[in-house]
């Protein structure tokens, strides 16, 4: 998966939804699925972010996307009922969703854990994950092969000092990726699967590696193949599992 090459029009005729898509991997996946066909929703806090997306979608000739802003930090389940609504009614079906935003939080022990900062982190990387799942699934049922895939990282499969909230929300999505996929094997078309960037050229990364240069690092379009490979039917029988988007060490952000 670390050389595959996806093939021209993978996604045409495929509605995406995208968290996270203003910057960073949920941009650079945004486009990517673009440029390969799919009608992507991109979804971000920042409303001139996803404008920027969406402009350099439309100026590389890509089908047009919808922007939909809304802040993870501060969503009640009906806004994601809302979000699932609007989708269903503009395009009837979504074959994708991509559960790419999220944050870094403090990286201090756990014994002086700001509580409001680990709420704060678990509701952003974990519960709207699981909320945005849960009210699309209708949605994301109606495809004939539909494809969830959460964000995951390193230290959200063997624990290290000072990763705090961070850490055990990529343990929850560790854990969501597979409670999911084993629930829905054998009652729907929709697989479930969890994605370790490892470290890339990010504002995240740069925020938790302040001493490092970015260019140690590969950049977010570095890493598409593993985004693209999930999303298209090559990865029909690819279920319940967390893969590097890397080769070697799984990083951490």
């Amino acid at each position: 998966m670390f050389d595959y090459h996806a093939r021209p029009g993978l996604l045409r005729d495929r509605v995406l939804v995208v968290t996270g898509a203003g910057d960073g991997i949920g941009r650079a996946a945004a486009l990517a699925y673009a440029r390969h066909g799919a009608t992507v929703v991109l979804v971000g806090r920042t409303r001139r972010k996803l404008e920027d997306t969406y402009d350099a979608i439309t100026a590389a000739n890509g089908p047009e996307p919808a922007i939909y802003p809304l802040n993870l930090d501060g969503a009640a389940p009906k806004d994601y009922a809302d979000l699932a609504r609007v989708v269903e009614a503009e395009f009837g079906a979504v074959h994708g969703l991509l559960n790419n935003a999220g944050v870094l939080g403090p990286r201090t022990p756990l014994a002086q854990f700001n509580p409001s900062e680990w709420d704060r982190v678990l509701r952003i990387n974990l519960t709207s994950q699981f909320l945005l799942t849960q009210a699309l699934l209708p949605v994301l049922a109606a495809a004939p092969r539909a494809s969830v895939v959460f964000t995951s990282s390193g230290v959200g499969r063997v624990g290290r000092a000072y990763w705090g909230a961070y850490s055990v929300s990529k343990f929850g999505v560790e854990a969501l990726t597979q409670i999911w996929a084993d629930e829905l094997e054998n009652i729907s078309s929709i697989r479930i699967n969890a994605i370790n960037p490892g470290a890339t050229r990010t504002e995240m990364r740069a925020a938790a590696y302040p001493g490092e240069s970015p260019d140690e690092n590969p950049a977010p379009d570095d890493i598409m193949p593993l985004y693209l490979y999930l999303m298209g039917d090559d990865s029909v029988d690819c279920n319940g599992r967390s893969l590097d988007a890397q080769r070697g060490a799984p990083g951490d952000t």
